[in-house]
C-alpha cells in the first residue's frame, strides 16, 4: 500500500467528508475515493459506510485506523527526521498554535530560528477536540493557549500575548446595532462548543453562567475544529459565539458584526509543555519568548 494511499485513508477517517479530506490533502475528491476503494478491494471489506449526508467508519475500518496510526506515525517521524538531518537541522520543535495570530506571533519564531539554526521550527494551528491530547500523546511539544491551565502533568511557561473579547454575531442579528455587549445578554442567544473541553478551561473562555446566574447555552457545532464553518454558522443566525480581538485582523468578512464585551477579562496565551518532556528546545523557545516580552493587543 502506498504512503499517499494510507495517509488519505487516515485523514478521511479523522474528517469523516470527503470534501473537506480533498481540500486538507490538496488533491481530487476523486483521488480520495480512488485510493479508498482500492484499499477496500485489497482488505476485502468496506471501511466506511457513506450516505448523502454522512460518512462512518465501519467495525474493520475502525479496527484498520487504530492499527495504521501507529504504525505511519513512526514512519512519518523517520521520514521528517531524515529529511531535517539532510539539511543539517539536529532536532525539531513542534508547535501547536491555539490563537489565529499567526502573523502577530511572527517575531518568537523568527528569533528562535535565528538563535537556534540548528533546529527546525513547526507551527501549526491547534483544533478544540482533545486539546491538550496533543501534548499527551508526543505529536505536538508545545502548545500556545489561553489560561488557566489547570493540568498537574502540565508545565505553564511564560505569556506571548494577551487580548482583548469581542462577539461575532449576523450582520442582521438583533444584537448588530449595539455598541458593545453585556455578559447577561449572552443567556439569550445559543453559542458553540466542543466536545470533551475541560470545564474550568471552556469556562474561562465564555462562562456557563451570566453575573445575575442565567445559564449560557451551548450547542455543538458540526465540525466546530472548523473555523470557517464555525463562522459560517454565525453569518447563518444560528448562533453568537465570543473570540479573541486579534480575529477581526484576519476575518473580513461583511456578514459579521464585531461588538465588543466589555466585562469579560483578557484572554492571556502562554506556552505550555508536558513537564516529564521539557527538553533543551522547549527552553530555549521559552527563553526567547521571555527575551522579547508579550504582546498586547
Amino acid at each position: 500500500m502506498e504512503l499517499r494511499d494510507i495517509e488519505i485513508f487516515l485523514v478521511l477517517a479523522e474528517e469523516l467528508h470527503f470534501g473537506r479530506t480533498a481540500q486538507r490533502l490538496h488533491v481530487s475528491q476523486a483521488r480520495v475515493s480512488q485510493a479508498i476503494k482500492k484499499q477496500e478491494r485489497r482488505i476485502g471489506a468496506e471501511l466506511f459506510t457513506r450516505t448523502s449526508r454522512a460518512v462512518h467508519l465501519t467495525e474493520v475500518g475502525r479496527q484498520f485506523r487504530d492499527d495504521l496510526q501507529p504504525v505511519y506515525a513512526g514512519l512519518h517521524e523517520s521520514l521528517q527526521r531524515a529529511r531535517l538531518a539532510a539539511r543539517g537541522i539536529t532536532a525539531q520543535l513542534r508547535v501547536s498554535l491555539m490563537p489565529f495570530n499567526v502573523a502577530d506571533l511572527y517575531p518568537y519564531w523568527k528569533a528562535f530560528r535565528a538563535r537556534h539554526p540548528q533546529w527546525g521550527l513547526q507551527v501549526r494551528q491547534a483544533t478544540f477536540t482533545d486539546v491538550f491530547g496533543q501534548l499527551r500523546n508526543g505529536a505536538m511539544d508545545v502548545l500556545v493557549v489561553w489560561l488557566p491551565v489547570e493540568e498537574p502533568d502540565f508545565t505553564v511557561g511564560p505569556t506571548l500575548c494577551t487580548d482583548s473579547r469581542i462577539l461575532a454575531v449576523a450582520a442582521d442579528h438583533r444584537l448588530a446595532e449595539r455598541d458593545s455587549v453585556p455578559v447577561e445578554l449572552l443567556a439569550d442567544f445559543p453559542h458553540a462548543t466542543a466536545l470533551g473541553l475541560p470545564d474550568y478551561w471552556e469556562d474561562s473562555y465564555l462562562p456557563f453562567h451570566t453575573p445575575r446566574g442565567r445559564p449560557i447555552r451551548r450547542i455543538t457545532a458540526a465540525a466546530s475544529d472548523n473555523a470557517d464553518e464555525l463562522i459560517g454558522h454565525v453569518g447563518m443566525g444560528e448562533i453568537i459565539h465570543t473570540f479573541p480581538g486579534h480575529v477581526t485582523r484576519y476575518w473580513g468578512l461583511s456578514n459579521i458584526r464585531w461588538l465588543p464585551v466589555p466585562e469579560m477579562s483578557r484572554m492571556t496565551f502562554a506556552l505550555v509543555w508536558r513537564t516529564e518532556a521539557e527538553n533543551e528546545l522547549i527552553r530555549a523557545l521559552a527563553d526567547t519568548v521571555r527575551d522579547l516580552g508579550a504582546y498586547r493587543f
